[in-house]
């Protein structure tokens, strides 16, 4: 699957089948549902990759301290750029 594939199944009443789950997620948090998508970033905190994403969940929910968090325990720089780039970096990371 390619990000341009991944973005439009954004259309779909579903995520993609065969999409990991952490992409799954992110597609969660693109349509709005971000409770969806913070339960994957839970179900394995602890695991860099899922503090990653719970980091940017908070960072979009505008909870910078609790980002700041999940950024280290993902050892990870809180970005300084927009939350669609990071999105994006997020998804070609993980596709």
């Amino acid at each position: 699957m390619t990000l341009n594939d991944f973005k439009q199944s954004l259309s779909s009443a579903k995520p993609p089948i065969d999409c990991p789950i952490l992409v799954k997620a992110l597609w969660h948090d693109a349509k709005g549902q971000w409770d969806e998508a913070h339960d994957i970033a839970q179900a394995r905190e602890g695991t860099r990759d899922y503090d990653r994403l719970h980091a940017y969940l908070h960072r979009k929910e505008g909870d910078q301290w609790n980002a700041g968090y999940w950024y280290r325990r993902a050892r990870a720089e809180m970005p300084s750029y927009s939350l669609e780039q990071e999105w994006e970096e997020l998804v070609k990371m993980w596709l």
